[in-house]
C-alpha cells in the first residue's frame, strides 16, 4: 500500500508551454465544433450526473440511481422532502459539477499528480458504474474507464501528461457551454423543468438568476483553472 501511495502522488515534470496551450487549444476545438461536441457532451453529462448524486448523497436524500441516454441527457433519480436545503443543493450542484471537477483537476495537474488524477477518475467512473440503471449508461461509463484504465497501465507519463491537460481543459469549457444551451432552450420555452427551473419552483428566485450563477461559477472555473496551468513562468 506504501508503494501504491508513493506512484500516486508521484509528481511528474512540468508540462512544456506548448503541451499546455495545444492541450487547451484542442479542448476549446471539440467544445466549439457542432459533431466533436456532440460526440464528447456524454462526458460532461456524466459529471453533471455525479454532481446531482454527491450533492444527493452530501444532503441524506436517497439516491436511487442514474440514467445517461444517447441524446447525452441523464437524470438521476432521488428520494426525499420535496422541498428544502437538500432538493435546492442537489439541483444546484449539476450544472457546476464539470466546472468544479475541472478545477479540482487543474489544481493537481498543476502540481504534477497526473497519476493521481487518472486514478481518481477511475474511482469516480466506478461509484457512478455502481449507480447507474439503464444499459446505454452502463456501455459508456464502462468505455470510458477502460480508456482510461488503458491510459493508466500502457500509455507513457508524457503521453499521459497531455490526454489529462486535454481532459482538464475541456472540463473547464465544456461546463461552459451547456449553460448557454439551456437559456437558450429557455429563451423558447423548451426546457421548462430543466434544473434552473425546478430550482425556481423551490425558491423564491427566478430560473434566469440560477443560469446566470452556473454561468459566473464556469467562468470563474475557467479563469482559476487557466491561472493554475499557465504555462508562462
Amino acid at each position: 500500500m506504501e508503494e501504491l501511495w508513493a506512484t500516486l502522488i508521484e509528481a511528474q515534470p512540468d508540462p512544456s508551454p506548448w503541451v499546455v496551450l495545444g492541450s487547451a487549444l484542442a479542448a476549446l476545438a471539440i467544445v466549439s465544433f457542432r459533431t466533436s461536441w456532440h460526440l464528447s457532451r456524454g462526458l460532461i453529462t456524466i459529471a453533471h450526473e455525479g454532481g446531482h448524486a454527491l450533492a444527493a448523497l452530501l444532503t441524506r436524500r436517497k439516491l436511487e440511481g442514474i440514467r445517461l441516454h444517447s441524446d447525452t441527457s441523464g437524470v438521476t433519480l432521488t428520494r426525499g422532502r420535496p422541498n428544502g436545503p437538500g432538493m435546492v443543493l442537489t439541483a444546484l450542484a449539476g450544472y457546476v459539477a464539470p466546472s468544479l471537477l475541472g478545477l479540482a483537476a487543474a489544481w493537481l495537474t498543476e502540481q504534477g499528480r497526473i497519476t493521481l488524477l487518472i486514478w481518481t477518475v477511475l474511482l469516480f467512473l466506478v461509484c457512478m458504474l455502481l449507480l447507474i440503471r439503464n444499459v446505454y449508461g452502463a456501455l459508456i461509463l464502462l468505455a470510458t474507464g477502460g480508456a482510461v484504465f488503458a491510459l493508466s497501465m500502457y500509455a507513457p507519463d508524457d503521453v499521459q501528461q497531455a490526454v489529462a491537460l486535454v481532459a482538464v481543459w475541456f472540463l473547464l469549457f465544456g461546463g461552459v457551454r451547456p449553460i448557454i444551451e439551456l437559456q437558450r432552450k429557455r429563451r423558447l420555452r423548451q426546457a421548462r423543468d430543466s434544473d434552473a427551473d425546478q430550482l425556481a419552483r423551490l425558491t423564491i428566485l427566478p430560473g434566469g438568476f440560477y443560469v446566470l450563477f452556473f454561468l459566473l461559477v464556469a467562468c470563474a472555473s475557467v479563469v482559476a483553472g487557466g491561472y493554475l496551468m499557465n504555462p508562462l513562468p
